[in-house]
């Protein structure tokens, strides 16, 4: 396997990737711009797939502008949007151009985006995509049993919430994504380490951090409306009323909001079986290379965090 979240997952480095919105342009320096303040900061870039069912720029397309220009980016693709012959097909064209990562998800419902009118697909979930992709790759064919001439050389991800109840069930789940196939898994928003301490704890009892990596999804808060924004109007969002209480008392809101984020993040840092984070700073995109540094998540790294390097030069140095 050639991918480097898979090189560093194998050499038990803290992982930190990020999530960059693809641009609704045309324009390959829209991509380009919203990258750069990523450079040095993290080892992978997510490209979201018309994350909460908004159209925007391809995640094929934004990967490639990303690859072509030094990045190491994580494809994204939705099962709302492509039946079975479409997706295989993409896969195969990513792993064509050299995009080793991609994260299957099934996708939000078309009625919470800004084309409330389309028809949505689902023809598979996303475990059902997942065990088929695996089978491109390992055995070479396709869900139809057709053989392939090239197989897709592809590390692979999904996704997972440990903080919609029941927790049983959403290990039960994630233990299902990673007996289909998966290979890393990035997970929801984390603003309450104790809940995500018990979720790891039932993980590490079925030893699913030792077949995939975990990485945690991290975030700041601007505000306490913010906090309460997305509590209430974002699926799957827990943030704990003391959380809100600390951001509504504080005199600089944003700065205890990034404040918040650090602390989770080195609390995540000293979690058995936590391979690393997925940080999504939302229009706080600037502010990551500073959390990631105060953070010092990273100090016991023996390979730097370069972003815009290949792997071969991160294994050579």
């Amino acid at each position: 396997m050639n991918g480097k979240l898979a090189h560093l997952f194998a050499a038990g480095e803290f992982i930190v990737t990020t999530e960059l919105a693809p641009p609704d342009s045309a324009n390959p320096d829209d991509v380009l711009q919203r990258a750069a303040v990523f450079d040095g900061a993290v080892d992978a870039i997510n490209a979201t797939d018309s994350s909460g069912a908004n159209c925007h720029m391809a995640s094929l397309a934004t990967c490639v502008i990303l690859k072509q220009h030094g990045y190491h980016p994580i494809m994204q693709m939705s099962c709302r949007d492509r039946n079975r012959i479409a997706m295989q097909g993409e896969v195969l064209g990513a792993a064509a151009l050299g995009l080793r990562d991609i994260v299957f998800i099934s996708g939000d419902g078309v009625q919470s985006g800004d084309h409330p009118g389309a028809k949505p697909v689902f023809d598979l979930d996303s475990i059902s995509l997942i065990g088929i992709v695996k089978t491109m790759r390992d055995s070479g064919q396709y869900a139809s049993g057709r053989k392939l001439t090239g197989r897709p050389d592809v590390f692979i991800g999904a996704v997972d919430n440990p903080f919609v109840p029941d927790m049983d069930f959403r290990v039960m789940r994630l233990a299902k994504k990673i007996a289909a196939g998966a290979q890393f898994i990035q997970t929801q928003y984390c603003f309450d380490v104790p809940v995500l301490k018990q979720y790891m704890a039932k993980v590490r009892a079925l030893e699913l951090h030792r077949q995939a990596a975990i990485l945690i999804g991290v975030g700041p808060l601007a505000s306490a409306k913010t906090a309460l924004w997305m509590r209430e109007h974002v699926p799957g969002i827990h943030i704990p009323d003391h959380i809100i209480a600390r951001l509504a008392a504080a005199t600089d809101p944003k700065q205890e909001g990034r404040l918040i984020c650090r602390e989770i993040m080195q609390a995540l840092r000293d979690t058995d079986g936590v391979a690393g984070i997925h940080m999504m700073a939302y229009r706080q995109e600037e502010c990551v290379p500073e959390l990631i540094r105060q953070s010092q998540i990273l100090a016991q790294r023996r390979m730097p965090c370069v972003t815009r390097n290949s792997v071969t030069d991160l294994i050579t140095h």
